[in-house]
């Protein structure tokens, strides 16, 4: 897919210790003003698993509102209903989709597009949830974008195949998750609350221990 617009800003590392969201709703101008005087400083919006972007999902417009009122920004694919099953395949396909639909809403290359592996099938091998990642991250990162992996409940993965991964960046969900050994996590997801009439599950920044930060879009 072409790439028609591209959003202003610059791509940037988050500095340690920042609070921000993560949610499935349309975040207006107002409420991300709103959401910038309140101290949170970005936040993380989602993107759809089929070809282009579907209702209430992140758009170019909402992207720019979510900029223009001081907040920076990330976007997270959507996760397949609970008890799915990964393959090589399947990552392909929706790592394509997520490069896809955040080129069509002008997302420049070189920022975190978020892999989100959860809710994954009992019954899975842990070599197809790792083919699946990988493929996932090379669709991403063909495009120009650097890969993130969200990891939550049911991943099937342990903390050394999360680390033995291709990906660099890992976001800690609220559930209980492994550790990531000798990298740890980038972003930490807390207790989902209502803020400004919106729910969100709220999300802080950390260097990981290799020094490795999300590298998020800000004006």
């Amino acid at each position: 897919m072409s790439q028609d617009v591209t959003l202003p800003g610059t791509v940037q590392p988050a500095a340690n210790g920042l609070k921000g969201f993560d949610a499935d709703t349309v975040i207006t101008a107002g409420t991300a003003a709103e959401f910038a005087s309140s101290g949170y400083a970005f936040c993380v919006r989602y993107l759809s698993r089929g070809n282009g972007q579907q209702s209430g999902d992140l758009s170019y417009n909402e992207a720019l509102d979510i900029l223009n009122g001081g907040l920076a920004l990330m976007a997270v694919q959507h996760v397949a209903p609970s008890g799915w099953e990964p393959s090589a395949s399947l990552g392909t396909e929706y790592g394509t989709y997520a490069a896809d639909n955040s080129l069509s809403i002008g997302l420049p290359a070189g920022m975190n597009i978020w892999c989100d592996l959860e809710g994954v099938a009992e019954q899975v091998a842990a070599q197809d949830v790792i083919d699946y990642c990988n493929a996932w991250y090379d669709a991403a990162e063909k495009a120009g974008y650097v890969p993130g992996l969200y990891v939550g409940a049911s991943c099937i993965l342990d903390g050394q195949q999360l680390y033995d991964l291709k990906f660099q960046h890992y976001w800690k969900s609220l559930s209980n998750v492994p550790q990531i050994p000798t990298r740890g996590y980038q972003m930490v997801q807390h207790a989902s609350e209502t803020v400004n009439g919106i729910g969100i599950d709220p999300d802080s920044t950390q260097p990981d221990a290799e020094g490795g930060t999300v590298l998020w879009l800000k004006l």
